[in-house]
């Protein structure tokens, strides 16, 4: 009888092979402890927030709020004591449980009040979500009038007043500063340019102005038609990429005004050309 022998089969596997697959496990359970360590930081640091919140939420200028403040100081400013109903009816919108109706506002037996023009001219954070606006509001009687108005978001994102409004004084104010003393243009043909540029860009002359540009300048003319009567002063800008020119110019009616402007200015093949006049009309 033959006796069956067993046979023994090696096979080589590379070394990373066999580390991987013993230390495997251990790697699954390291990752998931880091990714439960990094959850859990994530929400300690920015919790979520409910939908109606996040949809609700400002980024920048609350441009709407400041809209509210303002139509609620033009609205309450602007009265008619001939007619008290009229200042009921357009306060309605803004009252409610915490203030007395018509904001607390009780017009004397006589006279009236317009409202010419309101602007929001400076605010604070009261607290998250709530700002103070304070507005300036132009009247025909009680003349420059400023205007603080408590506005707050409701959960919901709805604006609202929350107190009463109060009559302040003006932000503060001084003279005008010095100006900044610069290096003064000494180069006359970049000055015979730029004069030259201002005199057709004063005089919405667009196809004379566009010699002085370069290819790529983006001009808005004025919409008024002025005459340019001097340049009193031409001086580099400190990084010395624009130059600033203090005009004189006269509008078609005898107005005179002086005016300052700012412009981009570069030197192509020898000669100075415009780029840019002030403002950027595309930004």
């Amino acid at each position: 009888m033959t006796q069956a022998r067993s046979t023994v089969t090696i096979s080589t596997r590379p070394l990373w092979v066999i580390r991987l697959t013993r230390e495997l496990p251990r790697y699954l359970i390291s990752a998931v402890a880091v990714g439960g360590l990094a959850a859990s930081a994530r929400f300690a640091i920015a919790p979520p927030r409910p939908a109606a919140a996040a949809a609700h939420e400002v980024a920048g200028p609350d441009r709407a709020a400041e809209g509210f403040a303002a139509l609620f100081a033009r609205r309450y400013l602007t009265w008619n004591a001939a007619d008290p109903l009229a200042s009921e009816r357009a306060l309605q919108g803004f009252d409610g449980p915490g203030l007395e109706p018509d904001a607390g506002l009780q017009l004397p037996v006589s006279g009236k009040q317009h409202v010419e023009w309101v602007e929001v001219v400076q605010q604070r954070e009261a607290s998250v979500g709530a700002h103070v606006y304070t507005v300036a509001a132009q009247t025909d009687t009680g003349g420059l009038m400023y205007l603080t108005v408590d506005v707050a978001r409701a959960a919901d994102g709805r604006l609202a007043l929350t107190g009463y409004p109060s009559l302040v004084g003006a932000p503060a104010s001084g003279p005008a500063l010095e100006p900044r003393r610069l290096r003064e243009v000494a180069d006359p043909g970049l000055a015979t340019v730029v004069q030259r540029a201002l005199r057709n860009y004063l005089a919405a002359s667009a196809g004379e102005l566009a010699a002085d540009l370069t290819s790529g300048a983006r001009v808005s003319l004025p919409g008024v038609q002025l005459t340019l009567l001097s340049v009193q002063r031409l001086d580099w800008s400190a990084d010395a990429r624009s130059v600033n020119a203090v005009v004189q110019a006269r509008d078609p009616r005898g107005l005179q005004y002086t005016f300052a402007y700012e412009l981009d200015v570069l030197q192509v093949a020898g000669r100075w050309e415009i780029s840019a006049i002030e403002v950027n009309p595309g930004a």
